[in-house]
C-alpha cells in the first residue's frame, strides 16, 4: 500500500519508492545498508521506505543512515550515519555529504504549505511521529540537535512560514524547552505552537506503549508566548487570592500611613545630606525588621561589619556600644547579641574594601537565593558605582548601577533598601535643613525613576532642634502619596531614632 502525503489542506503527492531505494552516486556519496523495521524503535518497514530510513555498516560498524535530500532536485545532499552510544551513554554519529546544503529532516517529502507541520528534535522521532498518524501530516527534523535548533529553523523559516500552524514537539528536557521556545520565537506570533509529551520525546512514547499520547500532544500544542505575556482572563484565581499586599511595618507609625509598610519586590532609595543620618535610619529599619522575625541582608560599605553589628546590639538596649560599653554587662551584651546578630536571621557583607559592582550583586543574589533574606540594605549607591568602570561618567555609571540593581530586586524579589546622596542645593545646604527633592539626587535621574519609593531625611543641624528629622516621602509608586511623613527625633543617650508628636517637639529640643 502506497501512502500520499497530506499537506493539511486537501492535497496529497505520492512519494517515489524508487527515488528512495534505488543505489545511486550524487557527489560521491552513495546510498548505503537497506531498508528494514527498527523494531527496537517500534518503527515499521514502510515507515523507513517512506522516509527512505535505512540500517546497515559503515566502517565495520553498525549503522543507521538518515538520508538529507534537496528539495528541488530529490538528490541525496547529506546523510546523517548514527552508530550505538558509546560506553558512557553519549550519543554517536556522523555526517556525510555536506549538511549545509541539506534542508530539514523530511522537507523534501512535502510541498509548500498546509494547515500543520510537526517539527522533531532527531530523524527518529520524526519517524515516529509520521507513523502514528499514517503518514499523512508534515513531519520534519532539525539537523543536529537542540544546540542547532535555531540555525536549523532560520534556514527553513520562508517554507515553515506557509503552514498555518508550526508544533515544535522538542524533548522534554531542559536543552529541548528552551531550544523549543527559542525557535518559536523565530515565527510570526501566534503561528508557533509548543507539545508536551508525558515522556522524554516522542520515540519513548512509542516503545512505552503511548503512542496515542504523542497523537494528542500534535493536536493539544499550546500556542507559544514569549515569556512574560499573560493571558489576563487566566489570573482570576491569582488576584482572587492576592487580597492583601505583603508588607511589614516602618517602625515609625506616622511613615506607615503615607508608605502603607515596606514590600518585598521593591526598591527603596533613602537619601539626605551628608551627615544627616542615612545610616542611622536604614540601621533601625534593619532591627525594626529582625524583631519582627525578618531576615536581613545588610551591606554597609562605610563602615566594618564590627560597627554594623555593634550598631544593632546598641539598639537592642537602648545604648550607643561603638562609643561606649560603660555600664553595660556582659549578660546585657549577650541578650543585646542573641536579640540581633544571634538570631540568625541577619547577615553581613564583610567587604574588605572591595566595591566591585558584580561582585555585590552575586552577594545580594547569595542573600536571596541561599541565605533567605527577604529585605537587603546597601549604604551607599556612590561607594557602589565607585567599583564600575573608570572611563565612564557619573551619570551612565549611576544609571548602569541603578539597572543593574533593578533587575536583582525583580530577579530576587527582595526588598532592597539603597542609600543615595544629594547634590547640593544653590542657597541653604542641607546640613542647614535644606527641603529635598528628587532633582537633587546625585548623578542621574534613573535613582528616582528606577525607585519604586524615595525618602528623604532633613534635619538644621544648627538649628534650635538639631536633632529633629523631617521625614519627607518624595516618591511613593505604591500609593502615590507623598509629602512629610513623620518627624524623629535622634536621642544621643539611647542613640535611638523615635518618633514624637507636634507638641513634643519642645520637650525634646535638648537632643
Amino acid at each position: 500500500m502506497q501512502h500520499g502525503n497530506d499537506t493539511g489542506n486537501g492535497t496529497t503527492h505520492s512519494t517515489s519508492d524508487a527515488r528512495m531505494d534505488t543505489v545511486r552516486s550524487v557527489q560521491g556519496l552513495k546510498l548505503e545498508g537497506e531498508v528494514t523495521a527498527l523494531a527496537s524503535r517500534k518503527i515499521h518497514e514502510e515507515t523507513c521506505k517512506h522516509w527512505g530510513y535505512r540500517v546497515g555498516e559503515y566502517n565495520g560498524r553498525p549503522a543507521q543512515f538518515a538520508y538529507y535530500y534537496d528539495c528541488e532536485t530529490r538528490q541525496p545532499v547529506a546523510c546523517k550515519v548514527r552508530f550505538a552510544p558509546n560506553a558512557a551513554g553519549k550519543k554517536d554519529f556522523t555526517f556525510l555529504g555536506d549538511p549545509s546544503a541539506a534542508p530539514l529532516y523530511g522537507q523534501w517529502l512535502f510541498k509548500d504549505g498546509g494547515k500543520k507541520v510537526i517539527i522533531t528534535e532527531g530523524e527518529i522521532d520524526a519517524l515516529t511521529v509520521s507513523q502514528l498518524q499514517q503518514l499523512r501530516w508534515p513531519v520534519v527534523s532539525i539537523q543536529n540537535g537542540a544546540n542547532g535548533a535555531v540555525k536549523s529553523i532560520k534556514k527553513a523559516l520562508d517554507w515553515l512560514e506557509k503552514f498555518d500552524e508550526v508544533v515544535f514537539m522538542f524533548d522534554q528536557d531542559d536543552p529541548g524547552i528552551a531550544a523549543a521556545k527559542a525557535c518559536a520565537e523565530l515565527l510570526t506570533p501566534g503561528k508557533a505552537k509548543i507539545a508536551s509529551l508525558p515522556l522524554k520525546d516522542a520515540s519513548d512514547c512509542l516503545k512505552a506503549g503511548r503512542g496515542a499520547d504523542v497523537v494528542s500532544a500534535m493536536w493539544n500544542a499550546v500556542t507559544f508566548r514569549p515569556d512574560g505575556i499573560i493571558d489576563g482572563t487566566g489570573m482570576w484565581d491569582i488576584l482572587l487570592n492576592q487580597t492583601v499586599v505583603d508588607a511589614v511595618e516602618y517602625p515609625w507609625p506616622t511613615l506607615n500611613t503615607l508608605t502603607h509598610g515596606l514590600r518585598t519586590g521593591e526598591l527603596v532609595t533613602v537619601t539626605a545630606g551628608s551627615g544627616i543620618g542615612k545610616s542611622a535610619f536604614v540601621r533601625e529599619i534593619a532591627y525594626s525588621l529582625i524583631q519582627r522575625g525578618e531576615t536581613v541582608g545588610m551591606i554597609m560599605l562605610e563602615e566594618d561589619t564590627k560597627r554594623t553589628a555593634l550598631g544593632l546590639m546598641g539598639l537592642a538596649i537602648d545604648k550607643p556600644l561603638h562609643l561606649s560599653r560603660e555600664g553595660v554587662t556582659v549578660d546585657a551584651l549577650k541578650t543585646a547579641f542573641d536579640n540581633t546578630m544571634g538570631t540568625g536571621r541577619v547577615f553581613l557583607y564583610d567587604h574588605f574594601g572591595s566595591t566591585d559592582v558584580d561582585n555585590l550583586l552575586n552577594k545580594v543574589r547569595y542573600m536571596a537565593k541561599s541565605l533567605d533574606c527577604r529585605y537587603v540594605i546597601i549604604d551607599h549607591l556612590s561607594i557602589v558605582v565607585s567599583g564600575l568602570d573608570d572611563g565612564g561618567d557619573e551619570r551612565k555609571l549611576i544609571d548602569r548601577a541603578m539597572t543593574m540593581l533593578r533587575t536583582l530586586v525583580q530577579e530576587t524579589g527582595i526588598g532592597l533598601i539603597l542609600v543615595s546622596h544629594l547634590k547640593r542645593p544653590e542657597g541653604k545646604g542641607h546640613e542647614d535643613g535644606a527641603q529635598t527633592s528628587l532633582s537633587q539626587l546625585r548623578g542621574s535621574a534613573a535613582i528616582g525613576q528606577l525607585s519604586d519609593m524615595v525618602i528623604g531625611i532633613e534635619r538644621n543641624q544648627q538649628g534650635e532642634n538639631p536633632n529633629a528629622n523631617t521625614i519627607r516621602l518624595l516618591k511613593n509608586r505604591f500609593s502615590g502619596e507623598t509629602g512629610i511623613g513623620a518627624t524623629l527625633f535622634f536621642d544621643k543617650v539611647t542613640g535611638r531614632l523615635t518618633e514624637f508628636e507636634g507638641e513634643k517637639i519642645q520637650e525634646h529640643s535638648e537632643f
